[in-house]
């Protein structure tokens, strides 16, 4: 579905992503997990075309992407941030079908659509007409994921889409993420801290630090057989507090 071909970014002096080859399986989720600034959101932007690489290619199904066919591609690209990115001034209706109403889709189909997927994500119509600051955090991320799906891509990239959230809407939109992911069949690259969660959502795990990925593969492989110390000192990090925290519990 997507390669990525010594990919690099630089700003200035500073190596945002030093050369990356990465490859990402269709109908797969691949989670992108690593410490602050590792290079996990620049390399999203890099796919989606909010960036430009300083060296390398990147290619989605054989078609190399470049500024020459930046909105092409992009349209088959899906992508949602955290807390949503939704235009404040525009309502619930108008920021799902922006680009479609941008691209001329033929109105029916409009229609058909928005319904659809308000039944995908289990958002009631009658919120169609609300302003973004009148829904909760869970709502939001519901029609970010909606504008995100409209044009149907084939890929489709989350940076970060739970993080705000609080734990009770975050562990029910993690159970619905799922669900959508395995019922679309979608190829899917997610951005997390949270390692339980990329565990639960990730076919593949790619951990990144200072701009480089140090392993991927499945959490089981990571834990099992680090590549470098590093592995296993952010695995054991994050594993800690919540044994901790369960021994509190009792």
């Amino acid at each position: 579905m997507l390669t990525l071909s010594r990919v690099s970014k630089r700003y200035n002096d500073t190596i945002a992503l030093a050369p990356t080859d990465l490859q990402v399986t269709t109908g797969e989720t691949t989670v992108l997990i690593g410490p602050s600034g590792c290079g996990k959101s620049t390399l999203l932007r890099l796919i989606v075309g909010l960036s430009q690489p300083n060296s390398g290619i990147i290619t989605l199904e054989g078609t190399v992407l470049s500024p020459a066919n930046l909105l092409q591609m992009r349209q088959r690209i899906g992508y949602v941030i955290q807390e949503g990115g939704l235009f404040p001034h525009l309502t619930v209706h108008d920021n799902v079908i922006v680009m479609a109403r941008y691209l001329r889709r033929d109105a029916d189909w409009i229609a058909q659509r928005l319904t659809e997927l308000a039944q995908l994500v289990r958002l009631p119509l009658k919120l169609m007409s609300r302003f973004p600051a009148e829904l909760s955090g869970g709502q939001r991320q519901r029609v970010s994921l909606m504008r995100a799906l409209m044009l149907d891509p084939e890929l489709l990239l989350l940076d970060e889409p739970l993080g705000a959230l609080d734990p009770m809407i975050r562990y029910e939109l993690q159970r619905e993420l799922k669900s959508i992911f395995a019922q679309l069949g979608k190829t899917v690259i997610m951005v997390t801290h949270d390692i339980a969660e990329a565990a639960f959502f990730g076919h593949t795990l790619v951990l990144m630090r200072d701009g480089h990925i140090v392993q991927t593969g499945p959490l089981k492989i990571l834990a099992q057989n680090p590549a470098e110390p590093f592995v296993e000192q952010f695995i054991t990090a994050q594993r800690e507090p919540m044994e901790r925290f369960a021994k509190v519990l009792g």
